[in-house]
């Protein structure tokens, strides 16, 4: 493969908004095992959040396709394919990205639990701001020399 078109795949795997129009792939190897991909997205998608039961599975999946992508992107970067095979491959690799997108945007199925952490997180913000504020922040006030 030529530099130039090398710099192109990269280009296009790496550009924002990559994804959109892009359809998740029927069919992919990852990590040496054949999955069907879009059906295993939908089916978690489908439900809105994922059961606490498939969070684990989720996680493993989004590692592995993260994973992959990465030997993917390797592959191009370090010129070991030919041009075809490097097409193949980014589309591949923006594909997982459309894949990994759905599957991030996913909630926990638990709301109240994901309320009370969103709840303490606010909570210790306005506790951090309060003492910066009133300056009781451990010396790091840049007021009046404290």
């Amino acid at each position: 493969m030529k530099e130039f078109e090398r710099k192109q795949l990269l280009e296009r795997v790496n550009r924002e908004g990559a994804t959109v129009g892009t359809q998740i792939p029927d069919r992919i190897e990852v990590q040496g095992e054949e999955i069907d991909l879009r059906e295993f997205v939908f089916e978690i998608k489908r439900r809105d959040t994922i059961p606490s039961g498939e969070r684990e599975r989720v996680d493993q999946a989004k590692r592995n396709l993260r994973r992959e992508r990465l030997e993917r992107l390797q592959r191009i970067e370090d010129n070991e394919v030919s041009y075809d095979e490097g097409r193949r491959l980014a589309e591949d690799i923006v594909g997982i990205d459309r894949a990994l997108n759905a599957l991030e945007q996913l909630r926990p199925v638990d709301l109240k639990q994901e309320e009370h952490r969103q709840n303490a997180a606010d909570q210790k913000r306005w506790m951090n701001f309060l003492k910066k504020a009133l300056g009781r922040d451990g010396g790091k006030s840049k007021r009046g020399g404290r």
